[in-house]
């Protein structure tokens, strides 16, 4: 008999990743699923309900999965088996400051949601969700599993565990894909051998979207080898994984340029997009401005695009929703489903890379940290896979990087903005004066302010004479 199981969906209003998730489980059959939406949306949350409940008339779906508009966040997650967390904190107009307003003072970021100053502010307004969702899961849920997808994905999961310890959450990023699918092209190009990216076995260490592989195989020929040659013949002019994509005509694409510089300096190979890895690094190096991010190969991506591609998405849901555009299948290169069949014990355990509270799986990283390594999937059970120690000039980059995530989560859950400012201020991409990166901070926070706790009464106390 088929397990009927419970799907909490915070952000359910989502016309992303709800939409993804819809199709994955409408191609999986082996458990009865009665997904609950609920989002601060509550039409989005109706729309995609119908959505999905449309689907169950349609012979080519085999998944007859159920969808249900939760009117309270209880609702939702009252007995649920799984949790999946994905929000926007605020709207695009927040990020657009978050983005746009530090190029005032020659700091550009490419994507601004995860580090540097963008990933600050928009931390400073997760975080305080996450921790309610943190509070409430422990209430209704203890059990349940939970899948974040938001980011800062590394302060988002901290936060729930920093709440409550015992919560059985783990981040999913699919970045490292990317890279083992870099590493496939490489051997297919060295050796004539095409493989699919999954069998690229590898080791990862460091954090969400500053991640390393250190060690790279297939079956008993070493991968690290043959991409040190393929990053050397690739470096100057880059390599394109799909020759119709480019950075200069989509903004989420690269020539993984700044992977193989990476990789020559540090001797791990860089496992995100670079547009991510470029804002882990000091400012100077790829994005002192946007004509060195174009000598990179990759691309600054505007809000202006992120508001201009929701209306399209806006456009399609209303679209699926009246009928007027088939709900079509397609890849989503997603795991979720696959995790949630694995942890009920349907198909065999796997590993996979998530985040994690470091347990000693980074051995030369802060214990209880989050980091992204492999995990080992199986029924009702997640164990994080030891990796291998970080070369020392890579180890550099992350320590950094991991010692100002602790910081921050510390200073934001505390509500002590002025220690939040300080990590703001010591961020790799804030290479201005101290003075001129407080004038900033304070512009941004003002341009977040009702979204931020306490935010307004600090930014009243700041005007005051000291």
């Amino acid at each position: 008999m088929k397990p009927n199981v419970k799907i909490a969906y915070i952000g359910g209003g989502s016309r992303g990743w709800a939409h993804t998730l819809m199709v994955d489980l409408a191609k999986e059959d082996a458990f009865n699923a009665e997904v609950y939406l609920y989002d601060i949306d509550k039409k989005a949350a109706e729309k995609n309900a119908k959505i999905g409940n449309d689907l169950l008339a349609r012979e080519d779906i085999a998944g007859k999965h159920t969808y249900v508009v939760a009117s309270a966040i209880e609702d939702a997650l009252t007995d649920a088996d799984f949790v999946v967390l994905s929000i926007l904190p605020a709207t695009f107009m927040e990020m657009q400051s978050d983005v746009h307003l530090p190029e005032e003072y020659g700091i550009y970021q490419s994507v601004g949601d995860t580090s540097g100053p963008g990933g600050i502010l928009r931390a400073m307004r997760t975080v305080p969700l996450y921790k309610g969702f943190a509070q409430k899961i422990k209430e209704c849920c203890p059990d349940a599993w939970v899948i974040n997808y938001t980011n800062p994905m590394t302060l988002c999961t901290a936060t729930l565990y920093r709440t409550f310890p015992e919560i059985k959450a783990f981040g999913c990023c699919h970045e490292v894909f990317g890279t083992q699918k870099l590493i496939a092209a490489a051997l297919k190009e060295f050796s004539g051998i095409d493989i699919p990216h999954k069998e690229v076995k590898i080791t990862v260490s460091g954090v969400n979207h500053f991640t390393w592989i250190t060690k790279a195989q297939y079956q008993n020929i070493d991968l690290f080898e043959i991409y040190r040659e393929f990053a050397d013949r690739h470096y100057e002019e880059g390599f394109e994984l799909t020759p119709a994509l480019s950075y200069k005509n989509n903004y989420f694409t690269c020539s993984h340029r700044v992977k193989f510089d990476l990789f020559r300096r540090c001797g791990a190979i860089a496992a995100a997009g670079d547009r991510h890895l470029a804002e882990f690094c000091p400012g100077k190096w790829y994005l002192e401005n946007p004509e060195k991010a174009d000598k990179w190969h990759f691309a600054l991506t505007p809000v202006s695009y992120r508001i201009d591609d929701l209306k399209k998405r806006i456009d399609r849901t209303e679209k699926l929703y009246t009928g007027q555009e088939p709900f079509t299948l397609r890849e989503t290169g997603e795991e979720g489903v696959l995790l949630m069949k694995t942890l009920l014990g349907i198909t065999p355990s796997f590993v996979t890379n998530c985040n994690l509270p470091n347990r000693g799986q980074c051995p030369d990283l802060p214990l209880g940290a989050i980091v992204e390594t492999n995990a080992e999937f199986s029924a009702n059970s997640l164990k994080p896979v030891i990796a291998d120690a970080l070369p020392p000039l890579a180890h550099n980059l992350v320590a950094r990087i991991v010692n100002e995530q602790q910081a921050l989560l510390t200073a934001i859950l505390a509500h002590d903005y002025d220690a939040v400012f300080e990590c703001f201020a010591q961020d790799p991409l804030v290479t201005i004066s101290y003075e001129k990166a407080r004038e900033l901070f304070l512009r941004m926070m003002e341009n977040t302010k009702e979204y931020i706790p306490y935010g307004e009464e600090y930014l009243e106390k700041q005007k005051q004479p000291r």
